[in-house]
């Protein structure tokens, strides 16, 4: 097959669409607008420390992720499977029993609920862990808050402890999220396990464009508009191709390709703070179940790559992308002690972090807009790594089909 596709933007969706071509035999193109390959998931390395922008942590039971990725050559360092909760000044640790049978009883006398509301979210999660995909996908859909109330759940264990973990997740407090999309968020922390790549996030997206020939990326290049023939570069350039993928972030897609409606979109700020030792020396994330923070972590706890030089490196994500440091730093003071001798490394704000997934949801949106034209993104499935991997692949596929009908 000779005929040449054009995919716009190297983020997870279009470097899986472009390796699936590459791969099935067609020249493809890859045209990325900034300096390099990731999209919402790139590493930087600032004075030593790696960090990580966009989406920060990887799950180990995203089944496309099994399919398409080498798990084991991305050298994962693991977190562990439970939480801190800070609230009314100290941690409350709640683990899950199957991965930590060491703290098999920490959510039984961590003050999150009562013994009613813990039962209730054992029957809630032992049922997604063992219904089929399906009956999660096509299950009766409410918002999150609602879905919670109708498995006995009560407002006390929302608030200290389901409002504040998902708000770092789906990056909204509302709890409006679809509870099919939730029910499968849910499922997939409690079969797997978070973990960070021991060089950063960004050696996901690095590990599939190095699947593709020398030449086939092109940094630096903006697509204008899609045309007729192919694509407009921002510099004038006319690139000729017989399809064209967009994959680039919904917004964008939209002003591309006209039948694409763009989906709200949630913001997070992530805040990295050098530490001159661990404030937890543990791998686990630590909710505020009262403050502006999301959640923080301690990232060379679980991955000590991340610090060139020993010292230690924290996360903390707050909703939005107009987070006060200072207050951050305040809240902080809270929760680890004393901070002052912690050095702010880089803020990042994020506007189009994660599309909104309010009822009803679709989770498979079209990817074939017309003949020759598609697109794909986390916008197109669900607004997870999960779903950026699915969509490109799913793109690719029906690029192959329209190319080679036969």
């Amino acid at each position: 097959m000779s005929r040449t596709v054009v995919v716009a933007g190297a983020g997870l969706a279009g470097l899986t669409c472009a390796v699936r071509l590459h791969e099935a035999g067609v020249p493809v193109r890859v045209l990325e607008a900034s300096d390099g390959v990731g999209g919402r998931m790139r590493t930087d390395v600032v004075d030593g420390f790696r960090l990580d922008r966009g989406f920060q942590v990887f799950n180990t039971a995203y089944p496309e992720a099994r399919r398409v990725l080498d798990l084991e050559a991305l050298d994962l360092r693991a977190f562990a499977s439970g939480l801190l909760v800070f609230h009314e000044g100290r941690r409350d640790r709640v683990m899950l029993p199957w991965k930590h049978p060491e703290h098999a009883l920490s959510g039984v006398f961590a003050d999150v609920g009562s013994v009613r509301d813990k039962a209730a979210l054992a029957a809630m999660t032992a049922r997604d862990l063992t219904v089929p995909d399906s009956w999660v996908r096509d299950g009766t859909e409410r918002d999150t808050a609602a879905e919670l109330r109708h498995w006995g759940i009560s407002g006390e264990m929302i608030e200290k402890l389901l409002r504040p973990f998902l708000a770092g997740v789906l990056l909204e407090r509302e709890l409006e999220t679809s509870s099919r999309f939730f029910h499968l968020i849910w499922r997939s922390f409690a079969r797997g396990t978070i973990a960070v790549p021991a060089l950063g996030m960004g050696e996901i997206p690095a590990q599939l464009a190095a699947r593709l020939p020398d030449g086939a990326i092109s940094l630096g290049t903006s697509v204008r508009a899609v045309t007729d023939e192919g694509v407009e570069t921002a510099d004038g350039e006319t690139v000729k191709a017989d399809a064209v993928v967009v994959a680039t972030d919904p917004v964008r897609a939209a002003a591309l390709v006209p039948e694409v409606e763009a989906p709200v979109m949630r913001g997070v700020t992530t805040f990295y703070h050098a530490a001159p030792e661990s404030p937890l020396k543990e791998p686990v994330q630590v909710l505020d179940a009262e403050g502006i923070i999301a959640d923080t972590l301690v990232l060379t706890d679980a991955a000590p790559e991340y610090s060139s030089d020993g010292r230690a490196l924290v996360s903390t994500s707050v909703l939005g992308i107009n987070a006060n440091e200072a207050a951050v730093r305040g809240r902080l003071n809270q929760i680890y002690g004393d901070t002052s001798a912690w050095q702010l490394i880089a803020t990042y704000p994020v506007a189009v972090a994660l599309p909104a997934m309010t009822p009803p949801l679709r989770m498979r949106r079209p990817v074939r807009m017309r003949a020759g034209r598609y697109v794909c993104g986390d916008h197109r499935d669900t607004g997870s790594i999960q779903g950026a991997l699915v969509s490109g692949r799913r793109a690719a596929e029906a690029v192959l089909d329209d190319l080679d009908p036969a």
